[in-house]
């Protein structure tokens, strides 16, 4: 049975179309990962025929603050060459809702998720009544993941927990084989609380009797906590120290950055606990502390996908239509922590591509140019933001000629939708225009940068461009992404000799919009 739908909808597109009406106000504030309902998930497994699947299912369990998504890829992308048939769960998706399900390194394909789809989505409700609603957006998305991996019968799932923990809908698992916890740091402070020790018990509501745990080197206060719940539970807890690149052969990690060696450790360590404890002892030579094994070093070094991590895309529309380069660099950070990696990154990324020799593109530029795209939840804090990303880009001599503020476009369409909806003119830019104001004052205070560079196009330039709802000396503000990408190409456009190096973070929402526009 299939929901009915639209008749000039496609399957999948009714699918879309039946998701999105699991999102609620009460699941976009994620109350219940405050505990309210928690009890009901398990109602849910009976009705979907989970509860002995789930108990089968050898699972390696996930939660943290930065890097969980990361470490569970590569966990993934071990035990996939170490020969297991694997399923991945994470979250969000940037593009595509399949993005959350793979199968073998691979999203789940259309008919797949249409068969898995329709299949929960009508049992549960076929049962729903006033004691028993729908499950909200998330917590349908982790039920499915489950009835996924049990029908596929994978020999791994791999849960990424979506917030928190304790409350977590990926935390009906009663029986994972292991559980990690990737770095801690603040975030969703008005559900986990205010501070690393109340965000750090939340995340070790993972835990469980006698399950061995695994974390990396975490601040005082998180740790004890981390501590305090282990020793609760007899949870023989360990801290991995990050990946020694020696241990590589001279190979480069799957994922871009010099944090994902603390990410690969943890992996490193949760897939050989996985090994030993499901009686594949033979793959692991772990007592040798300098060399890991063979399909370790693979899955650590393959190519990867972890859209809007650490990701580099060149605008093909710009290659096809001028020759100017225009060169997005993505990451999702939306915490002060992650932001002085994701400025690290980028500061990096340009330097080298700077030093790169004019032979190795299709022209000389006579300079480049370093455009900030951003937005952040109105539940962060841009005064936190803002300043780590700007500090941490001056202190490698990195300097921003323009900061462009734009709403979210994923906000005004359905889940997964591929289609961008038309600019609205109405849409509120109130945030954007604090964040503006931010922006403006940290550049008025900077220290190291000249501030009298001209603008980069002239006067005249301008006529045939799009733009900006609000325009200061540092600063733009857009009322939609599709018009910011715009005035980025005209600008493009219109000084063939630069190269516009674009770090587009603060959000994840955001980087998906502009992944879906760009590679449109």
């Amino acid at each position: 049975m299939v929901q009915d739908g639209d008749a000039s909808q496609t399957p999948y597109e009714a699918a879309l179309e039946a998701l999105s009406s699991l999102i609620t106000k009460r699941s976009r504030a994620d109350k219940s990962n405050k505990g309210d309902g928690f009890d009901v998930l398990f109602d849910y497994l009976k009705i979907l025929e989970l509860e002995e699947p789930i108990a089968q299912m050898k699972i390696i369990h996930v939660a943290g603050t930065k890097g969980k998504g990361s470490t569970c890829t590569f966990s993934e992308s071990i035990l996939r060459h170490c020969g297991f048939r694997t399923g991945l769960f994470t979250s969000p998706h940037l593009i595509d809702v399949r993005e959350r399900f793979r199968l073998d390194g691979v999203d789940i394909s259309e008919e797949k998720f249409l068969e898995y789809f329709w299949w929960s989505f009508n049992r549960l409700k076929e049962k729903a009544n006033d004691d028993l609603p729908m499950p909200t957006y998330f917590r349908f998305l982790a039920l499915l993941a489950f009835k996924i991996f049990a029908g596929e019968k994978v020999d791994v799932a791999i849960l990424e927990v979506g917030l928190g923990g304790k409350f977590d809908a990926t935390n009906v698992v009663q029986a994972p084989v292991v559980c990690g916890i990737s770095s801690l740091g603040y975030d969703h402070m008005e559900i986990l609380g205010y501070t690393l020790g109340a965000i750090a018990g939340e995340k070790a509501g993972i835990f469980k009797h006698e399950v061995p745990a695994f974390t990396v080197p975490q601040p005082d206060e998180a740790m004890r906590v981390l501590e305090e719940k282990a020793s609760l539970l007899d949870v023989p807890l360990r801290t991995v120290q990050p990946l020694d690149a020696n241990m590589l052969n001279g190979l480069k990690l799957g994922l871009e950055g010099e944090h994902q060696f603390v990410n690969a450790g943890l992996a490193v360590a949760l897939c050989s606990a996985w090994l030993q404890r499901t009686g594949h002892h033979d793959i692991t030579n772990l007592g040798n502390t300098t060399a890991l094994p063979e399909q370790f070093i693979k899955g650590l070094t393959a190519t990867v996908n972890l859209q809007g991590r650490a990701q580099i895309v060149p605008d093909h529309y710009i290659s096809n239509q001028s020759p100017g380069d225009l060169i997005f660099y993505l990451d999702g950070a939306h915490s002060p922590e992650s932001m002085e990696i994701c400025a690290r990154w980028f500061s990096l990324c340009t330097k080298e591509n700077s030093q790169e020799k004019a032979s190795d593109f299709s022209r000389s530029h006579a300079k480049n140019s370093q455009i900030l795209l951003f937005n952040c939840m109105s539940v962060r804090d841009p005064q936190l933001l803002l300043p780590n990303l700007m500090k941490t880009c001056a202190s490698h001599g990195v300097y921003f000629k323009k900061a462009l503020f734009v709403p979210n476009t994923s906000v005004y369409h359905k889940v997964g939708s591929h289609s961008l909806p038309p600019t609205d003119p109405q849409v509120d830019l109130s945030w954007q225009f604090s964040l503006q104001r931010v922006w403006e004052n940290l550049m008025g205070n900077r220290v190291g940068a000249d501030d009298k560079i001209p603008d980069t196009l002239s006067e005249e330039s301008r006529d045939d461009m799009e733009k900006p709802v609000k325009h200061c000396e540092h600063s733009a503000v857009f009322s939609s992404l599709p018009s910011a990408l715009k005035w980025l190409r005209d600008s493009v456009r219109h000084n063939p000799s630069t190269r516009f190096q674009v770090l587009v973070t603060g959000s994840l929402h955001l980087v998906g919009d502009v992944l879906r526009l760009v590679k449109k």
